[in-house]
């Protein structure tokens, strides 16, 4: 399952205003599908109904690397992260696209004092260098082109301090694109009143998964697009040294399990070289 990550629309600004970015080509959406409106305010409203329960390990983990320095998160949305870390010490900053997900990040406990830029996490310059930038949940994906999966790690490494690390956490391809299976549908949810699923389509040429979760109770039927551009690790590691940085540790979790044949997910820790 590919759950849409905190905090971007999934077309950048300068993108074409017919929901199709040309540089892409159509494969890449759905049919009357504005990406834009991806993370607007009812998605926003219910983001945060059902924690994903490792924001206490990840917020352990980043708050060691950042030390007695300052953080960025790109992508802050509501502030999943962003704030059990500012709980341990670690001052935060943030960029997010999505104005909903910061009106909701502003109405959580600690939320209105955290400094957050609206922009893309591409290009937004915040003034600042920093201990510690990071990109978590997949967001990387929500960037649909090599281009600018490569700005991403541009602009965090130009927002790092000398010995300051950028990290990244994903998902692996393979967790959601079996071998030979391009298409899927996989049940997300079976309960007595609701019942959800995700209906999936994987374009190998492009790397883009075009899906939709659907979910279905008494009320209706909700659908939740979204299309993603999914890299692997060593792709991610290409991209840092275009960046001028270099993997420093990669690890199969936040609690720092070893990075292996059997890993679904890494949270790779890039410095720069």
């Amino acid at each position: 399952m590919l759950v849409a990550p905190a905090g971007h629309w999934l077309l950048r600004a300068r993108r074409n205003l017919d929901g199709r970015d040309r540089r892409v080509g159509k494969t890449a959406w759905v049919r009357d599908f504005d990406p834009r409106l991806s993370f607007g305010p009812t998605t926003a409203a219910r983001y945060d109904d059902h924690p994903r329960g490792d924001e206490a390990v990840a917020a352990d983990f980043l708050a060691e690397i950042a030390g007695d320095g300052r953080s960025l998160e790109f992508a802050i949305g509501t502030g999943r992260i962003a704030l059990p870390l500012s709980e341990r010490g670690v001052p935060v900053d943030g960029v997010e696209l999505s104005p909903a997900m910061v009106d909701q990040l502003r109405q959580r406990p600690g939320g209105d004092r955290l400094r957050v830029e609206i922009g893309d996490m591409t290009a937004v310059d915040m003034g600042e260098r920093y201990a510690l930038v990071f990109l978590v949940y997949n967001t990387i994906f929500n960037l649909l082109t090599a281009d600018d999966q490569v700005r991403c790690f541009e602009n965090a490494a130009r927002h790092l301090e000398a010995g300051g690390a950028f990290v990244v956490e994903t998902a692996l391809p393979h967790a959601w694109i079996p071998p030979g299976q391009p298409d899927y549908i996989r049940t997300e949810l079976v309960e007595l009143s609701e019942v959800g699923f995700d209906v999936a389509r994987y374009d190998p040429a492009t790397q883009l998964l075009t899906e939709n979760h659907v979910r279905i109770t008494a009320d209706g039927v909700r659908f939740a697009p979204i299309v993603c551009r999914l890299i692997t690790p060593g792709e991610m590691d290409l991209m840092a040294r275009l960046a001028g940085l270099a993997l420093d540790e990669r690890f199969g979790s936040w609690r720092r399990e070893p990075f292996g044949s059997a890993s679904r997910c890494h949270v790779s820790v890039y410095r720069s070289r």
